[in-house]
């Protein structure tokens, strides 16, 4: 009975994983749309084999480019989905693990459960600590697979400006629950990023330091 009870609570544990991963891609789906269609910012023509572009009348405004530093934050994203609102601020994504979530604004159980959650610090690619949460599933999903993350392996954040920065690891290592100075924000003026997840069943936390690479 005891067996039958576990097996029972594992499947029923798995699809409500599943069920949580199938929102976190819709919410992905829906910014990567966004994405594509902030990018297509040209109208292309055919004209005797020659191909002409030009600029769309709202983008002729804004052909000189801003330094990244200046530029205004843009408002994060919302997504609804199944008649809920989801607030994203960037997409994390790791080709080495096949890794890619969006990065939902806040921090509660409840959203955990859907997709990685910003813990602390500034909006995503400015100066200063951007820390991120996820949960370490068996599975692989979410932070499941950070674990297998080195030392000089490569991340991207993309934001809510339409940048994609590059960051690379530069430290690894395992903390109690209440040591929380991996949320520092001395950074000496740089951009860095921490991703922090469950480690030895919840007991320690996994945290992973990277750095933009210039």
């Amino acid at each position: 009975l005891l067996i039958c009870l576990l097996c029972s609570y594992y499947i029923y544990a798995e699809n409500d994983r599943n069920k949580s991963e199938e929102v976190s891609k819709q919410i992905l789906a829906d910014l990567q749309t966004r994405s594509e269609q902030e990018e297509d910012t040209t109208t292309k023509n055919i004209v005797n084999d020659v191909l002409i572009v030009t600029l769309n009348e709202n983008d002729a405004e804004h052909v000189e480019e801003e330094p990244v530093d200046s530029m205004e934050q843009t408002e994060n994203f919302t997504t609804t989905v199944n008649g809920i609102e989801y607030t994203t601020d960037s997409i994390l994504t790791i080709p080495k693990l096949d890794i890619s979530y969006p990065v939902l604004s806040e921090t509660s159980e409840e959203l955990l459960k859907i997709s990685l959650n910003k813990y602390w610090g500034n909006g995503a690619n400015e100066v200063g600590n951007y820390c991120i949460v996820g949960h370490n599933y068996a599975n692989g999903k979410l932070f499941g697979k950070l674990s297998q993350i080195e030392i000089g392996d490569i991340a991207t954040l993309q934001d809510t400006k339409g940048r994609t920065l590059t960051y690379e690891v530069y430290d690894i290592y395992i903390v109690d629950p209440t040591d929380v100075s991996c949320t520092s924000q001395l950074t000496n003026g740089r951009r860095e990023m921490t991703l922090i997840t469950c480690k030895n069943y919840g007991t320690q936390r996994l945290v992973v330091k990277c750095r933009e690479v210039l």
